[in-house]
């Protein structure tokens, strides 16, 4: 009998029949995934085998009829296998389990003792369990004091460790440690809780290395983990809520579960993966004997929460990986591009400063010997305090810098840290060469429209002009990106900021609006800004019902109205005074606030609001950000945001964490809109995971919010948003209704490169659909929207097909090589090029026909390589696209020496065929497997897929290929490999028989957003670090060059926030 709910059921014989009766609607099935096929169909095996041996016995059979029904089904294994080794597995007939070995010189063998005198903890170690510190299970330290004795090596993961709970278990400790048992240990300095005492008595045990947090602003370590490896395989772990106290071991009302390797061995891989990625991580540092006292402060201030300042100027500050990513971004706009005029965007609270002293720290070690003169300008003294104490802690000099502002006067301006006033109040510019400063830092740069700024920018000639804000998009039009040609050099994107802990988390509510947009006037870039007011505020009922929906829905989704503080963002002066009057009619004190309030009119009202005296104020697009509240736990988007920068700096003002807040609820009321509003890109922005498209997000309830949010959608605005991304981009019809009208919407002529960054666009995008059967492209895009005339090239379809293979292309010396190419084709002799360059034009042959080039005087070859040259416009729209994908490279690239002139680059991103083309492998289709060995060119080539499965998150399979940290790799061979055959020995001894292993990396097996093979990105040559096991191999690789920050999240799946 099948009962409705979810499965993940095999399909036996006996359910496919009662499956045939069932309509399809009331049925989903769907193909055992290929790469877990093993374990789902062995856990399905195991119930049937389980079931079988039951009825043996049940059937008068004893032990023995079982062990040759066990036998007989090792004994079929063999014989399909044809592999000798499963004839041993067969079960011996004396039906015995083996449970303890000792050592041939075991001192206890020789007080007459034996293997069956070993303390063996009292629950299986082959079969998990739950400690829930019940009357009649055995007491949790009572098994970790046997579980201790009993294995070979230890891992310990708490927030605290306490002397309490810490001596019940110390002379085991002590027993295992001297035995030559190796024992780490994690911990942090969280509330003050560990004991310096419990810290020092483990420290002097032999074999023992602890390391601790002291950060823990950045890690709150919660996890509480304790890991028994055993050589013998039976290895277990307790996970759950004990730290190591006398009251969380022995009688708190604590839940743990033990894992046993035989039965849950993946689990037991994730814990040794997440503990190992630990121990590699910075933010855990090695405690020995100088450590003591910095232990004791770190105690003592998480317990007062002392800002503790004196060791300030000691300690190196490493950026955190999200800032690292912004270095690596400018370094690139800089060496790539050669812009040394860079924008950074990022949100109020996260670090901004930090990231413009760690880039000034770099480029004075880059100039070392020179004075790298620096000019931090801003707008208020103590933004400018804040930022000399901050380049000081950077860079390790109390004495660094000076103020200049206010009462603060400087003795040098050498490093200058000036308010604006009083760079104009004492005409600096006139005082000083153009090429004085070398080095200029303008924060909230969003103010440098202002005239005030007008002398700095237009004088100073800076080797570099930094610029720092969360608002990039001023109020009154003016854009600040003229500065930096057009471009935002990096940004903190918000989930990233939220998932970091900067932010505070969100809960978005997309309301069901009552008011119909579709008919509204659409002019440049949005709505007519009149036509929206009078909507709101001058319609009478319409706008009094939707005044009232939003009361009603505030009332709906806020936990208490009385703790609201509340922004309302408002189209215009008289949309705000409106919904002001309407709130304070309705019970619920509220204000409007215009950019012609007076100051003081602001300073009290955000002193009415986070007092509580007032719950709304209602204002015109952006909250200026001379009135900062942090305090603020409710927005609320009144009006359609066409621009996403103005979206997320309306949203940013609710995110400043702010005691005794936990959450931004946002309300955003969403109606029937213009079909050129667009959706995609606002939902896209606040979600973690951006290879999963919004429309899939929205069906399955948006997996992908950041740590801590919430995304829910009314029945009906859903309805609106999936018909409005469908109708825009997920069908052919959409982009041409936005390319025919682009030049009219936006003022900008439709290229490929205006049109992909105006509306946020992959180039995939466009190169993953059909028009009649045949693939798009940007032509005949333009075409169909009545830009461009007709055209006819034969090389339409292949051409258009391998747009989407070009368009993951970011090896600057490989688009070089093509840019320079393709406009003389006709006049090149390939075989005359240099080998580099002939390896650089066979992977271009492949990624465009598909299959290798013999000779490159081959006539079909040198005829498609003509009849290319003779495509104008598909030629023209290669070359757009190639130097589209040339102006987006964040990162810098170098060759890796691999013997040869190889054209592979660090860190770039290839097809298997493209770089197997380019190591002279030309036949590579027939690469099945994800190794591949080169012997005359003396390379291991491994192709590493991280996620095997389909699915995004597989247990099953995520733990045997992943980094452990940016130097680290863990890697696992394929299941025939053993430690002591020819391939096993070519890896650990690489180095002496001088071949190479090359390391290519992708997160899926296929692009989930636009179908066809994912692409690897290539880490570079790797070398032996150590490995476990046989049949597979777990290796640990050492990377010749560390994994810069971007990947470094998709390659370590253990990464937390």
């Amino acid at each position: 009998m099948l009962y409705p709910g979810l499965y993940e059921q095999v399909i036996n014989n006996a359910l496919n029949r009662e499956l045939a009766e069932i309509p399809e609607a009331r049925k989903s099935t769907a193909p055992i995934d290929t790469a877990e096929a093993a374990k789902v169909l062995a856990q399905y095996l195991t119930d049937v085998v389980q079931k079988g041996l039951e009825n043996v016995q049940d059937n008068g059979g004893g032990i023995e009829a079982q062990i040759q029904l066990a036998n007989q089904i090792v004994t079929t294994i063999q014989n399909t296998t044809q592999e000798a080794d499963f004839a041993a597995l067969g079960v011996d007939g004396r039906a015995e389990q083996l449970l303890a070995l000792l050592q041939q010189n075991d001192p206890r063998l020789a007080t007459g003792k034996s293997a069956k005198d070993i303390d063996r903890p009292e629950t299986s170690i082959a079969q998990s369990s739950l400690f829930t510190g019940a009357i009649h299970e055995p007491q949790m330290y009572t098994e970790l004091k046997k579980e201790i004795v009993s294995a070979d090596r230890i891992d310990m993961l708490v927030s605290f460790i306490k002397w309490s709970g810490l001596r019940l278990i110390m002379d085991e400790l002590r027993q295992f440690a001297q035995s030559g048992g190796e024992l780490r240990i994690i911990t942090t300095s969280y509330m003050g809780a560990t004991d310096v005492k419990a810290i020092e008595e483990l420290r002097a045990l032999p074999n023992t290395k602890i390391k601790v947090s002291y950060d823990t602003k950045r890690t709150r370590l919660h996890a509480k983990t304790y890991v028994f490896y055993r050589d013998t395989g039976f290895t277990t772990a307790y996970v759950g809520s004990s730290n190591l106290s006398n009251a969380a071991i022995s009688s708190g009302l604590e839940w743990n579960v033990k894992v046993t390797r035989k039965d849950l061995p993946e689990t037991i891989e994730k814990i040794a993966a997440t503990f190992e990625s630990y121990w590699n991580s910075s933010e855990f540092e090695y405690y020995d004997e100088g450590q003591r006292e910095r232990l004791t402060r770190a105690l003592k201030a998480e317990k007062y929460s002392e800002a503790d300042h004196s060791g300030i100027y000691t300690l190196d500050i490493l950026p955190y990986s999200y800032q690292q990513e912004i270095l690596d971004r400018l370094d690139a706009e800089r060496t790539v591009r050669g812009y040394n005029r860079n924008l950074v965007v990022a949100a109020t609270g996260t670090g901004k400063t930090v990231i413009s002293a760690l880039d000034y720290k770099r480029f004075y070690k880059q100039h070392p010997g020179q004075p790298c003169r620096l000019l931090f300008v801003a707008h208020r003294e103590e933004i400018l305090k804040q930022s000399l104490y901050t380049f000081r802690a950077v860079l390790k000099d109390a004495n660094f810098g000076e103020l200049y502002v206010g009462s603060h006067k400087a003795d040098s301006i050498d490093h200058l840290f000036v308010s604006i006033q009083t760079f104009n109040s004492q005409e600096l510019a006139a005082k000083t060469a153009a090429d004085f400063y070398d080095y200029i830092v303008v924060d909230e740069f969003h103010h440098a429209a202002a005239p005030t700024y007008q002398k700095l920018l237009e004088y100073y000639q800076p080797k570099i002009l930094l610029g720092l804000t969360a608002t990039p998009e001023r109020m009154d039009g003016k854009s600040v990106l003229d500065y930096f040609g057009g471009r935002i050099a990096a940004e903190i994107r918000l989930p990233e900021a939220i998932d970091r802990k900067l932010l505070c988390p969100f809960q978005y509510f997309g309301v069901t609006d009552t008011a119909d947009l579709s008919s509204l006037k659409w002019r440049t870039g949005g709505y007519d800004k009149n036509e929206l007011s009078n909507l709101y505020t001058l319609s009478g009922m319409v706008a009094e019902r939707r005044a009232d929906l939003v009361v009603n829905s505030i009332l709906k989704y806020v936990t208490d109205i009385d703790d609201v503080k509340g922004l309302g963002f408002c189209v215009s002066v008289a949309h705000a005074q409106f919904m002001a009057r309407y709130f304070n009619t309705h019970g619920i004190p509220s204000m409007a606030l215009t950019g012609d309030s007076p100051d003081e009119e602001r300073n009290a009202a955000k002193q009415r609001l986070v007092s509580g005296e007032l719950r709304f104020l209602f204002v015109v697009d952006i909250y200026n950000e001379g009135v900062d509240i942090p305090e603020v736990n409710t927005v609320l988007f009144l009006r359609p945001t066409e621009s996403l920068t103005v979206f997320l700096q309306q949203l940013g003002r609710g995110l400043r964490l702010a005691e005794n807040k936990d959450c931004l609820t946002v309300l955003d009321f969403i109606g029937q809109a213009n079909k050129k509003y667009n959706f995609e890109e606002k939902f896209a922005a606040l979600l973690s995971n951006t290879t999963r498209s919004v429309s899939r997000e929205l069906k399955e309830g948006f997996v992908s919010a950041p740590k801590g949010c919430y995304i829910q959608l009314e029945k009906i605005a859903a309805k609106y948003v999936l018909d409005n991304i469908s109708a825009s981009y997920d069908r052919t019809s959409g982009l041409v209704a936005r390319a025919a009208a682009f030049t009219e919407d936006t003022g900008l002529p439709l290229t490929l490169g205006n049109f992909l960054d105006y509306y946020h666009l992959d180039p995939r995008a466009i190169y993953s659909k059909k028009v009649k059967d045949k693939t798009l492209c940007f032509s005949r895009l333009r075409f169909l929207a009545g830009v461009s005339p007709d055209f006819a090239e034969p090389l339409e379809e292949i051409v258009a097909k391998a747009f989407a293979r070009f368009a993951v292309v970011d090896s600057r010396r490989w688009i070089r090589f093509l840019l320079e190419l393709l406009p003389k084709l006709d006049n090149t002799d390939f075989a005359a090029l240099p080998p580099v360059e002939q390896r650089m034009l066979q992977m271009f042959y492949v990624t465009l026909w598909g299959k290798t080039a013999e000779s490159w005087e081959d006539e079909e070859v040198l005829d498609n390589l003509y009849a290319l040259s003779d495509s104008p416009v598909l030629l023209g729209e290669l070359q757009a696209l190639l130097q589209y994908q040339y102006d987006r490279i964040d990162f810098i690239d170098e060759p890796v020496d691999v013997g040869f002139g190889c054209p592979l680059d660090l860190h770039c991103t290839y097809t298997r065929d493209q770089l197997l083309v380019a190591l002279d492998f030309l036949k590579p289709a027939t690469v099945r497997e994800g190794v591949k060995w080169l012997p005359e060119k003396q390379l291991d080539v491994f192709f590493v897929t991280l996620n095997k499965a389909d699915k995004d998150y597989s247990p099953t399979t995520m733990y045997k290929d992943y980094s452990i940290n940016e130097s680290l790799f863990h890697w696992q061979s394929q299941s025939t490999t053993a430690e002591n055959s020819a391939t096993g020995q070519r890896y650990i001894h690489h180095r002496e028989k001088r071949s190479r292993v090359l390391l290519f990396v992708r997160e899926f097996k296929a692009d989930a957003r636009f179908g066809g093979a994912g692409s690897y990105t290539y880490l570079g040559t790797v070398n032996y670090v150590k490995h476990e096991g046989s049949r597979p191999m777990n290796i640990t690789w050492k990377l010749d060059r560390p994994i810069p920050a971007k990947f470094l999240k998709k390659t370590n799946k253990l990464v937390v926030g």
